[in-house]
Order: structure tokens, then C-alpha cells, then sequence
């Protein structure tokens, strides 16, 4: 759905990380609280903790794929054992479209050093990789949903 990428995109450039922007996106399409998403997101922008660990575009995906799941599976482990099957499938992917799940490698700069944040910002990497990420993964959780 472009209306999902669009809002993700918007929430992207205006406060929220890339983890909150994913799964708050979907908070309408999906019916949960936006709120409550932006909060159980908040620590997964950057990598998780801005650690630049898993991209927090996918991980902002599998937290839409775990409520999808959770909504359409009344037993938990048919819930878990779809999302697992989901995430596994997004992971393959999302990497073989990119290179690399871990934020890090797709940003190639470390935010732990003052060359890393101003590499960061002089090549526009929020526009030229996160953005792409964060509206790739989105596709790719279209995709998922829709093949259910």
C-alpha cells in the first residue's frame, strides 16, 4: 500500500526513527494503538539502541508482521510459527536486495565516531539508504500479507 510507505516516510523525516516510522504506519491498517507502537519501538531506531545492529526498518517489520499474525492466528503458536516463517522469508529478501540486514554495513559508517555521524549526514544517508529501506520493507510486508 503507497498510502503505508508514504506515511512511514513522513513519520521518517518528522521525529520518528526508522523502527517507529515502520510499525506505527501500519498502526490504522492493522488496528492497534499508534501510541503504544511508538513507545515499543523507540529503542530500535539506529540498529537497536543506535548499536547499528539489525536495520530497524526490518525489525520495525517484524513487529508488523507479529501483530498481523497475532490478529489473523488465535493460538499463539500458530501466531509465532507464522511469523517466524514471515521473518525468516523477509530476511532473505530484504538481504539479497541490500547486502546486509545490520544497519552498520548498510550505512557503512559507525555512529560511534564524530567521522561516522558526518559521513552520515554529508552523503544524505538518511535520504539515500534509510528511506529506501524503510519503503523496501515495507514492499516486502505488502508482499507477505498479501500472499497469506
Amino acid at each position: 500500500m503507497k498510502e503505508i510507505e508514504e506515511k512511514a516516510i513522513h513519520s521518517f523525516y518528522n521525529g520518528m526513527n526508522c523502527a517507529q516510522s515502520v510499525l506505527t504506519a501500519y498502526a490504522e491498517h492493522l488496528n492497534f494503538d499508534p501510541g503504544f507502537a511508538l513507545s515499543i519501538a523507540s529503542g530500535f531506531g539506529g540498529g537497536m539502541g543506535k548499536l547499528q545492529k539489525t536495520c530497524g526498518a526490518v525489525t520495525g517489520s517484524f513487529m508488523a508482521l507479529g501483530i498481523y499474525n497475532s490478529q489473523k492466528h488465535f493460538e499463539n503458536i500458530e501466531a509465532r510459527n507464522a511469523t517466524n516463517e514471515m521473518i525468516q522469508k523477509f530476511s532473505v529478501d530484504f538481504k539479497a536486495l541490500h547486502g546486509s540486514l545490520d544497519c552498520k554495513a548498510l550505512l557503512d559508517c559507525d555512529f560511534k565516531t564524530e567521522e561516522g555521524e558526518n559521513r552520515f549526514k554529508d552523503m544524505d544517508l538518511k535520504k539515500n539508504v534509510c528511506s529506501t529501506c524503510i519503503s523496501d520493507s515495507i514492499k516486502m510486508v505488502e508482499s507477505l500479507i498479501g500472499e497469506k
